[in-house]
């Protein structure tokens, strides 16, 4: 998506900055890992591919992504208000990422969840991914940071975000946010469980994935534990 190009959110434990060329290599180092790979049931790709990737997520119309970074108050000046690509997202400092995908109803049972959620509207699943890539970094709160950040600002733009999706037809609602974490992978579904997001059944489906949801509520979300609250500062040159 384009809605976030030139936008960085900064909070005291994260930096989310757009994802852009200049953190090409870097992702593309990190989706070597063998772990990581099965832990986002990923195919590595050539560094080829991985520019090309990238681009998609900046144009597609139905994903959405930041780079994860360390905040700006761990770097030599924290009273910018803009961040110039390279200075505070910079291999040293980037440490993961997170994404969001869109899409209509894919079945008939989500159909008709969607439509008991958002009744007489065109209703929209999305769904949620995150790495923190850098093992140093890991269970440290910095997903959460991240993962509170990120759901924020798809609520508080949706208008935009949903203009965006539906192009020239009518902007859909978010029924509902959801996630699919490996079933071996307890740190993160303890994550989103404390979040408020709810398994949808008990046990992992073929892929071995467990299913989890949240019904959209900024209110809850602004009283989640870790909440530090985001300031959007200009992302560019």
């Amino acid at each position: 998506m384009k809605v976030n190009e030139h936008t960085a959110l900064s909070t005291p434990t994260v930096l989310l900055v757009p994802y852009s060329e200049s953190h090409v290599t870097t992702y593309h180092e990190w989706m070597k890992d063998e772990s990581i790979q099965e832990a986002t049931a990923s195919e590595p790709l050539s560094l080829e591919e991985e520019y090309a990737m990238q681009r998609s997520w900046r144009n597609d119309r139905d994903k959405l992504t930041f780079i994860v970074c360390l905040p700006l108050s761990n770097s030599p000046n924290d009273t910018s208000d803009s961040v110039r690509p390279g200075e505070f997202d910079n291999e040293d400092r980037m440490i993961g990422d997170i994404n969001l995908f869109l899409f209509d109803p894919d079945s008939e049972e989500m159909e008709q969840d969607v439509e008991a959620i958002t009744p007489g509207v065109k209703g929209v699943v999305g769904e949620i991914e995150l790495m923190i890539a850098r093992k140093d970094f890991q269970q440290k709160g910095y997903g959460r940071a991240a993962v509170l950040t990120f759901i924020d600002y798809i609520l508080t733009h949706w208008n935009l975000i949903a203009a965006e999706y539906a192009r020239d037809s009518v902007p859909p609602q978010l029924s509902f946010l959801r996630v699919k974490v490996q079933k071996g992978n307890a740190g993160s579904i303890r994550l989103f469980e404390s979040l408020g997001f709810i398994r949808t059944v008990e046990e992992a489906n073929y892929f071995g994935e467990v299913e989890l949801r949240w019904l959209p509520d900024l209110g809850s979300l602004r009283k989640g534990k870790g909440w530090d609250g985001s300031v959007e500062i200009k992302y560019g040159s």
